[in-house]
């Protein structure tokens, strides 16, 4: 397989090698390779009580992280004008499957929401998959109708045309979490695209009130409002899992209680491994190591939305509005995943990027690892050719003068 794409232009195959943004390369491995330890001791509990063997869910999310490192490998090879050009398939197909997930006996209902499609002894989970087929095919919109979109509210609004239905779907499943964190990245994308303040803040006014109005319409979500704002007054009811959350935390201390130490994860705190990992990362390692885990978070998102601003600066628009959009989602699961464990958000069934065991979650972010390296190395390499040409004249025989063609 390799040696058949070997001839085409990729950071894969040039002539330094292995050709990436090493800091970001670096950075993510880094949270994966951090999520791999974590879950293997948030999970060992949990899955010697169910399967007899503590180490089932850290085998299954090294099989996913294997499939994920050779997705960010194939995304490597393939140009972005690829991804561009088939923005329409990729969103049609998107439809495609979260219609799919609410069809009975094709969707798993897991916790009373039918957000996973099973194949075999592995889920799939068509929110994470929607979410960056958004972000690709708005990328190209703002490309193909960018002055449209920056002088008529024609082209503000067309977007959501797309968008609407897409997150009336997701909240079918329910899945309020992804839906946020969609059209959150969506509006900074259309922000980032030139749309004006007053239409920006117009459609900010919306969604809040959107937010209002979905809150007071469901009971569940209008009681775990109520049970954020004070976990303490039914510790033992809904306001559980939060208030065992914070008990980690504070067991944690500045330095933990060390790797593999956790009495949270002992069937106190549900979903240990999944949407509370953090909670117990910070039970082990203390204040110390979750200060240093959102320090990378932190890194590897600035970084992301360097590289999309690097690419805005060369004027490859395409990639520049992907990078941002993905930078956007990444950043949207952080805050909400980490402002739920230590209680600042209401209690929602968001992982955390590249730490929670979940396979959709972290292929997803490793797709999205391969567009980004993708993006910086096009911009560096001229949309990747790797073509330029040299006249006589870049090499000066008496060294007074620099290279002028080849940059």
């Amino acid at each position: 397989m390799l040696s058949l794409l070997r001839p085409y232009p990729s950071p894969l195959f040039s002539r330094r090698g292995l050709d990436v943004d090493f800091p970001l390369l670096a950075g993510c491995l880094a949270l994966l390779g951090l999520g791999l330890v974590m879950i293997t001791s948030a999970s060992s509990e949990v899955a010697a009580a169910l399967s007899g063997n503590p180490l089932y869910h850290m085998i299954r999310h090294l099989v996913y992280l294997v499939i994920g490192l050779g997705v960010c490998g194939l995304v490597l090879m393939i140009p972005l004008s690829t991804w561009q050009r088939l923005g329409w398939v990729l969103l049609i197909g998107a439809f495609g499957l979260l219609v799919l997930v609410l069809v009975p006996h094709i969707g798993r209902e897991v916790n009373g929401s039918m957000r996973w499609i099973g194949f075999g002894a592995f889920n799939v989970q068509p929110s994470e998959i929607a979410k960056v087929f958004v972000v690709l095919y708005l990328a190209g919109y703002l490309v193909r109708r960018q002055e449209e979109v920056r002088e008529s509210w024609a082209g503000f609004f067309k977007p959501f045309v797309v968008l609407l239905p897409m997150a009336g779907l997701l909240l079918l499943e329910p899945d309020f979490g992804a839906t946020v964190v969609m059209m959150g990245s969506a509006a900074a994308m259309l922000f980032l695209g030139g749309v004006g303040l007053f239409r920006f803040s117009l459609m900010v006014a919306l969604a809040v009130g959107a937010v209002f109005v979905l809150v007071q319409t469901q009971e569940y979500r209008l009681q775990r409002l109520i049970t954020f704002t004070d976990p303490w007054a039914d510790q033992f009811g809904s306001g559980y899992q939060l208030t065992q959350a914070l008990i980690a935390f504070g067991r944690g201390e500045w330095f933990g209680v060390g790797l593999g130490n956790s009495i949270q994860k002992q069937f106190y705190l549900p979903e240990a491994h999944t949407d509370f990992v953090y909670a117990v990362l910070a039970e082990e390692l203390g204040m110390v190591g979750a200060l240093a885990t959102l320090g990378l978070f932190l890194f590897v998102s600035v970084r992301a939305l360097y590289i999309g601003l690097w690419a805005e600066k060369a004027k490859q628009f395409f990639a520049a509005y992907t990078a941002y959009g993905l930078a956007f989602l990444w950043i949207g699961q952080f805050l909400i995943n980490i402002g739920v464990n230590i209680g600042l958000l209401p209690t929602k069934g968001l992982t955390l990027p590249f730490l929670s065991y979940g396979g959709s979650s972290l292929v997803i972010c490793c797709l999205s690892l391969g567009l980004l390296l993708r993006i910086e190395w096009e911009r560096r390499t001229v949309l990747g050719t790797e073509d330029v040409e040299f006249a006589e004249e870049d090499f000066p025989e008496d060294g007074t003068e620099g290279v002028s063609h080849a940059r």
